[in-house]
């Protein structure tokens, strides 16, 4: 197949509707009518010979072929931009906009509060931040990274471990006040009532272990509570509603401050790990380095 320059553009106006998730937007985005959009897309399924888009009446979604065009050609686009800006001598080749996935634990905790600094860092770039229980699909939903608590399912995309966060349990010393404190895991079984936290993939709770040294203790906490995010866990545990399970990443504040109690200390040595997902190429975009740099920082 002969290069041209009709299909770079049509590569760069798929790009657009992937980001925007619809023809109308992207035209808005790029400065270009519906139709022209809808002409421009389809001018570039014919030339490469696959159906990318499917279209109803209400969504569009990337087919399984589109799906893979899109996640080999997105990159190199994005470096033929990163190159451009650096031949003209920009200060700034970080720049346009990055849409980020996050976990609402990190979201809200330890992403927001600081993202100014990310902002002020590049002044040429804009960031949507979208706080999802699930990763979902980052290629059809026009997200440029994701950060996500858990250990990563097979996919195409490429995972960066942040950070392995410590499980610490935690009560309001209220809490304590009432009913004790306990002294080994399995006195959680009795007399006391554990907030739990649903678990999105499942819809069950999260599953609660205890671990000191080469030791491991499963408890399938129980208790008239349970939430689905965290600030509902973390305002029931500060209200003295029971004993929660909280991440050291944004408890060890509250520990150090006396707002909760840290329980079983020597039962505190769980992990959970924190990872980056971006797509799977060498051909990283200044934008996405930039935030992956800055995300290690937060989580070093």
């Amino acid at each position: 197949m002969t290069f041209d320059s009709r299909l770079l553009s049509g590569v760069g106006v798929l790009l657009a509707v992937v980001e925007a998730g619809s023809f109308a937007r992207a035209g808005e985005a790029m400065g270009l009518t519906q139709p022209a959009v809808s002409r421009a897309v389809a001018r570039l399924e014919e030339r490469v010979g696959i159906r990318i888009f499917n279209r109803t009446a209400r969504a569009i979604s990337l087919t399984d072929e589109g799906r893979r065009f899109y996640e080999a050609v997105a990159p190199h686009l994005a470096s033929i931009e990163d190159a451009a800006v650096a031949a003209g001598g920009a200060k700034a080749a970080v720049r346009g906009r990055l849409r980020v996935n996050t976990d609402g634990t990190f979201g809200h905790y330890v992403l927001a509060p600081r993202i100014g600094e990310f902002l002020d860092r590049y002044p040429e770039l804009s960031v949507e931040l979208s706080v999802r229980d699930r990763m979902g699909d980052l290629v059809a939903d026009g997200f440029d990274v994701a950060i996500r608590f858990g250990e990563p399912e097979p996919s195409s995309l490429k995972a960066r471990l942040l950070l392995e966060t410590r499980v610490l349990t935690c009560a309001s010393a209220d809490y304590v006040a009432r009913h004790g404190e306990p002294r080994h895991p399995e006195d959680l079984a009795t007399g006391h009532q554990c907030v739990l936290i649903r678990d999105p993939a499942t819809g069950r709770p999260f599953e609660w272990e205890f671990q000191r040294g080469k030791e491991v203790v499963p408890l399938t906490a129980a208790g008239r509570l349970m939430v689905n995010d965290t600030g509902s866990l973390l305002g029931a545990c500060l209200g003295g509603a029971g004993i929660a399970q909280l991440l050291e990443l944004y408890a060890r504040d509250l520990v150090s401050q006396k707002k909760v109690v840290l329980l079983l200390p020597d039962w505190a040595e769980e992990t959970f790990p924190l990872y980056a997902y971006h797509h799977a190429s060498n051909l990283v975009s200044a934008k996405v380095r930039a935030f992956l740099d800055f995300v290690g920082e937060l989580t070093g």
